[in-house]
């Protein structure tokens, strides 16, 4: 998924840059050469893509994402889970890492693209507008939770990296989203017990979110 740190979403943006300062350099254009070196280094540094280490506990939810915690919200989430939930807002800025993770150990049931508009992602309003992508996923228990990613006003584009069906670890690779975004998790309330605040920092695949006991009827 990565080479030498660098995801492969962002090979196209970093190596042709890369390549145009080259030839922009060996022609003597040292001023389009420096903006095209310029823009890949850039763009080498948000494609990042550094290895995570999840904590050994299969009852820990972890962050999908990194960024900080905008929003804790405690709702009834009707189209998905069909119960009451929390709601995590994790906003991604453009200096965040933006590959996102899988929260927990188990299996992608579903993956729905749904098209929209492209507010800036910090608005309250960006989650039920913007152009999302679903995940629904399923702990290895049966606890099911959903993790959405949502565009953002320069990140207009989600990426998944897995397909609905397939058996995931937790910290693995989910997706990601170009260019600053947000990235929103339901849990159920039941059992569960909230581990962040609003202003956390969180870093995807190592960062806990919650706390859920495991459902001994499968264990």
């Amino acid at each position: 998924m990565s080479l030498i740190g660098l995801n492969r979403e962002g090979y196209p943006y970093v190596f042709v840059p890369a390549a145009l300062a080259a030839i922009f350099g060996h022609f003597r254009k040292n001023r389009v050469a420096l903006l095209s070196a310029a823009t890949s280094l850039a763009c080498a540094w948000f494609f990042r893509d550094p290895d995570r280490y999840p904590p050994y506990d299969r009852e820990l939810i972890l962050s999908p994402a990194d960024g900080r915690v905008v929003s804790i919200r405690r709702l009834e989430e009707k189209d998905w889970l069909e119960t009451e939930v929390y709601r995590v807002s994790i906003f991604m800025n453009l200096f965040d890492v933006h590959v996102n993770r899988a929260p927990v150990t188990g299996r992608v049931l579903e993956i729905k693209h749904q098209p929209g508009a492209f507010l800036a992602a910090d608005k309250p309003e960006a989650y039920e507008r913007n152009e999302k992508r679903y995940y629904l996923i399923e702990r290895l228990d049966g606890l099911r939770l959903l993790t959405v990613q949502v565009a953002g006003l320069i990140a207009r584009r989600t990426v998944p990296f897995i397909r609905a069906g397939d058996e995931i670890l937790a910290g693995e690779r989910l997706g990601m989203i170009r260019f600053g975004s947000r990235l929103e998790v339901f849990v159920p309330v039941e059992e569960t017990k909230l581990l962040v605040n609003i202003g956390h920092r969180v870093r995807a695949g190592e960062t806990p979110l919650f706390w859920a006991p495991w459902r001994r009827k499968n264990d």
